[in-house]
């Protein structure tokens, strides 16, 4: 049963980032967001784990210190802000890589999404930009990208989708 309800969860979640990539002007993307989702390595923890109110990897890094399904999924889908990090020769470290434009849309069209997802009918506008920064000295993400991703959420709290969703198709630069 977690199985199914796993499933439906993910899918519903997909369809509404699908229908986002619509209104952002990048369809195609949304028609290959989190496919990797369905691979027997992220769907088996997810289905595992499952809990229906936060993330399946949540508890699967509890379990092991670590979420195999999560490092599975960052490194397959380029609108998640981990899959951009890179050795910088200069330093020798890692460090985040700023993001493609394309990538940052999508990464607000998934954000929108699993807001409305697990928020259900307490969902409000406010919702994703107070998730984004409640986390935001937490996380290892280009300064410009999160800058950008912060404004667009902003802008949905202030303005709305259709404004915030007429802004993103017309962004060609940042």
């Amino acid at each position: 049963m977690k199985a199914f309800r796993h499933f439906r969860t993910i899918t519903k979640h997909r369809h509404e980032v699908i229908k986002n990539c619509k209104k952002a002007g990048i369809l195609f993307q949304g028609l290959r967001h989190d496919l990797s989702k369905y691979s027997p390595t992220e769907f088996i923890a997810g289905a595992k784990y499952y809990q229906g109110v936060r993330s399946p990897n949540d508890s699967e890094r509890e379990a092991y210190g670590y979420s195999r399904a999560w490092l599975h999924h960052k490194g397959r889908n380029r609108h998640h802000f981990e899959y951009w990090t890179d050795y910088d020769p200069q330093t020798r470290i890692y460090g985040p890589v700023k993001m493609p434009l394309k990538y940052v849309k999508e990464m607000f069209c998934d954000r929108l999404a699993a807001s409305k997802i697990y928020q259900g009918e307490n969902y409000t506008d406010s919702h994703p930009i107070e998730y984004f920064q409640r986390g935001k000295g937490k996380r290892m993400i280009h300064p410009e990208t999160s800058d950008l991703l912060e404004r667009l959420l902003t802008m949905l709290r202030d303005d709305g989708e259709e404004k915030t969703f007429e802004y993103i198709r017309n962004l060609k630069i940042y």
